[in-house]
């Protein structure tokens, strides 16, 4: 159980959660306005989709990272908390 003093602290891992997710994301709509017109045929394959794919990539790391973050600290909270 946490310290009130605690209540609206965010946890170690969120700022990583939140960056990871927005890069991804972005990288998904950056991907989907491409492959968009590639589907109807008006474009060629665009040399730059390797760029974006990981682009993804990266913020799925990120995102990880930040998840990884999140769960080792519980695991050392929980640890301090046990008698």
């Amino acid at each position: 159980m946490r310290d009130k003093t605690q209540t609206n602290s965010a946890a170690p891992g969120d700022r990583l959660i939140r960056a990871g997710a927005i890069v991804f994301f972005a990288g998904a709509v950056a991907t989907l306005v491409t492959v968009a017109p590639l589907l109807l045929g008006t474009t060629p394959f665009p040399a730059y989709m390797f760029g974006l794919s990981m682009l993804m990539g990266v913020g799925f790391l990120v995102a990880g990272a930040g998840v990884l973050r999140s769960v080792a600290a519980g695991r050392r909270q929980a640890r301090s908390d046990a008698p």
